[in-house]
C-alpha cells in the first residue's frame, strides 16, 4: 500500500516537472518551409512563410525566423505579431528569450492593451514574467482621451499604469501638459503628477504643479504646490482642488492671487474661483496689495475678499467685508465693508468708516475715495461728515457738515469743501517768548477758540495742516478767549476721536512671505 502511494506521488511530481518544463519551451507551430543550418557553432532552424510559435498563452507570428531550439530562443522578421492574453504587439523585428520570457521588439512597434490603450515606439522590451513593457528612445501612448509622449517609460500590464520619464508631453482636447516625470493609468484615466508639470488649457490658462492627481474622466484634480495663470489672473497656493466640469477651483494654503489689469495682489489662507459666476473669494488672514505710481502700495485687509469678474467693465469689482482696514503711507482707514469699482477707480467705504490722512481724521455715514493715476484724488464724505485734527496742545480742531469733499494734491489734502449745515471749531495758537536767566524760550499757547456756524465752508490746508478757513452764506462766528472756553463748548455734536483704531502696517499686512517677491518694485 505504501509502495503504491509513493509510486503515485513520484508519477505526479514527474508529470508536474515535465509540464513545467514544457511551459518553458517555445514550440514551433507552423512554417511553410524549414531548413536546419549552423551559425557561429550554433545550430538553428531557418523558417520561412506564415511562421507561428507558442509558449503557454503567448503566440508569436512572423514572416521568417531563426529558431534556436536548444537555447529556447528565436529571432523573428517581417510582420511580427505577438498575442498574449490581453496584450497584442506588432513590430518588424523581434528577439525572444523563451527561458527568461523577454521579448526585444524593434521598428514600428505597436503595443496594445486590448480595449484600453496603444503604445507606439521603435524600441520596446516586453518582460512577460514581470508583466511590464519598457520603451526607450521615444514612445507614444494613445487612448480614447489622451495622447502622452516621452523619451522613455514603462507600462504595467496588470495595473494598466504607464510611467513616463524625460520630455513628457500630454495632449487632450482640454489641455496640453509638459513634465519630466508623470504616471497615467490607462484604465481609470488618472494622471499622477510626480514632478513639476506645466498645463495649458483650451481657455488660455496656464498652470504649474509639483505633484498631485488628475481624473481625466471626471475632470477633477487634487494638486500640490502650484500656480495657475489666466489672461487676467494668476493664483498660487499649497494645494488645489479643481473641478473642470463645474469650473470651480479651490486653493488652500499661502494663497496669492494677482489681478494683472489692476496690478493688485490678494493674499490669504484659502480661496476659491467660481469661473461660471466669475467670482473669486479669499479668506483667512486675507489682505490685498495694490501697487500705485512710484511703487507706493495700498494695503487692505478684511475677513473675506471677493473679486467679481464680468464682461461688462462696469460690473467688475473687489469686495471686502468685515473688519476692513487699509494702510498706505499717506492714508489709513477702517470700515465694516468696502467695494472697489475699477470702472470708475473708486473705493466705497460702508458702515461706520474712518479715514486718517496725516493729522486729520475723517468720518461719515459712507465715504467714497476716488483714485486718479493710482493716487488718492478726492474723498467724498456723505451724510454726517466730520473732520477732526489734533493740534500740538492736544486741542481738537473740528469741521462738520452734511456733505464734504476733500481734494488732494501730491498725496496730501489740499482743501475741503463743506456743503450744508457747516460747523467749525478751530483753536487759535500763538507763540510767546519767555525770558529766564537771560535765556529766551519760545512756547506755544492757546489764544482762543473760534466757533462758526454757516451753510458752506472751504478749508485750505498747507503741509497737511489747516492753513485758512472761508465761510459762506450767513456765517455766525464767535471767538472765546481761553478763560471763557467751557468744556461743553469744546466739541461739536457727534464728535468722536478714534485715534486708537488707526491701523499700523502690521495690523493690515498679515504675512510677509512672498510679498517682496510678488511686488518687487513696491514700497513695502
Amino acid at each position: 500500500m505504501h509502495f503504491k502511494i509513493r509510486f503515485l506521488l513520484f508519477v505526479f511530481l514527474l508529470l508536474s516537472s515535465l509540464l513545467s518544463f514544457s511551459q518553458k519551451k517555445v514550440k514551433l507551430v507552423h512554417a511553410d518551409s524549414l531548413k536546419g543550418t549552423m551559425k557561429d557553432g550554433k545550430r538553428f532552424d531557418r523558417l520561412l512563410g506564415h511562421v507561428a510559435f507558442i509558449q503557454n498563452t503567448t503566440n508569436i507570428f512572423c514572416d521568417s525566423a531563426y529558431f534556436y531550439r536548444s537555447e529556447n530562443q528565436l529571432e523573428a522578421f517581417g510582420h511580427v505579431h505577438i498575442t498574449d492574453d490581453s496584450v497584442d504587439i506588432t513590430s518588424k523585428h523581434l528577439q525572444y528569450d523563451g527561458t527568461k520570457k523577454i521579448a526585444h521588439l524593434r521598428q514600428n512597434v505597436i503595443f496594445e492593451k486590448l480595449k484600453i490603450a496603444k503604445l507606439y515606439t521603435d524600441f520596446l522590451d516586453y518582460y512577460r514574467i514581470q508583466n511590464q513593457a519598457r520603451y526607450f528612445n521615444g514612445g507614444k501612448l494613445v487612448d480614447t482621451t489622451n495622447t502622452l509622449t516621452s523619451k522613455k517609460g514603462y507600462y504595467e500590464i496588470k495595473t494598466n499604469l504607464a510611467s513616463f520619464k524625460t520630455n513628457v508631453v500630454g495632449v487632450n482636447p482640454d489641455y496640453t501638459l509638459t513634465s519630466d516625470t508623470l504616471q497615467y493609468n490607462s484604465k481609470t484615466r488618472m494622471v499622477y503628477f510626480r514632478d513639476f508639470t506645466t498645463v495649458k488649457d483650451s481657455d488660455g490658462k496656464v498652470a504649474y504643479y509639483q505633484n498631485g492627481i488628475y481624473d481625466t474622466r471626471k475632470k477633477f484634480s487634487n494638486l500640490n504646490n502650484g500656480e495657475m495663470e489666466s489672461p487676467s489672473y494668476k493664483i498660487k497656493g499649497d494645494a488645489y482642488f479643481i473641478d473642470d466640469i463645474k469650473k470651480f477651483y479651490t486653493v488652500k494654503g499661502h494663497v496669492i492671487m494677482t489681478s494683472k489689469a489692476e496690478n493688485m495682489l490678494i493674499f490669504g489662507d484659502d480661496g476659491f474661483f467660481d469661473k461660471k459666476k466669475g467670482i473669486s473669494k479669499v479668506y483667512g488672514n486675507a489682505f490685498a496689495a495694490k501697487v500705485g505710481e512710484e511703487g507706493d502700495t495700498l494695503f487692505l485687509s478684511a475677513d473675506t475678499l471677493v473679486s467679481v469678474e464680468n464682461k461688462d467693465p462696469k460690473k467688475k469689482r473687489l469686495l471686502a467685508y468685515h473688519t476692513v482696514k487699509i494702510f498706505k503711507a499717506d492714508m489709513q482707514g477702517v470700515a465694516d465693508s468696502l467695494a472697489y469699482l475699477p470702472s470708475d477707480s473708486t473705493l466705497y467705504f460702508y458702515h461706520d468708516p474712518v479715514l486718517w490722512n496725516g493729522e486729520n481724521q475723517m468720518t461719515a455715514d459712507s465715504i467714497h475715495m476716488l483714485l486718479k493715476d493710482k493716487q488718492i484724488h478726492r474723498i467724498y464724505m456723505i451724510s454726517n461728515s466730520f473732520v477732526v485734527s489734533q493740534d500740538s496742545l492736544k486741542n481738537f480742531n473740528q469741521i462738520k457738515g452734511r456733505r464734504m469733499t476733500s481734494y488732494f494734491e501730491n498725496k496730501k489734502i489740499d482743501h475741503v469743501i463743506v456743503e450744508g449745515n457747516g460747523e467749525s471749531i478751530y483753536y487759535a495758537l500763538e507763540e510767546k517768548e519767555i525770558k529766564k536767566d537771560s535765556l529766551i524760550t519760545k512756547i506755544t499757547v492757546l489764544a482762543g477758540m473760534n466757533k462758526i456756524i454757516c451753510s458752506n465752508i472751504r478749508i485750505d490746508f498747507k503741509a497737511g495742516k489747516v492753513h485758512n478757513i472761508n465761510f459762506y452764506i450767513k456765517p455766525d462766528a464767535s471767538f472765546f478767549p481761553p478763560h471763557m472756553i467751557k468744556e461743553s463748548d469744546r466739541k461739536l455734536r457727534g464728535f468722536s476721536w478714534r485715534g486708537k483704531e488707526r491701523p499700523k502696517r502690521k495690523d493690515v499686512v498679515k504675512r510677509e512671505d512672498g510679498l517682496s517677491k510678488a511686488v518687487p518694485n513696491a514700497k513695502l
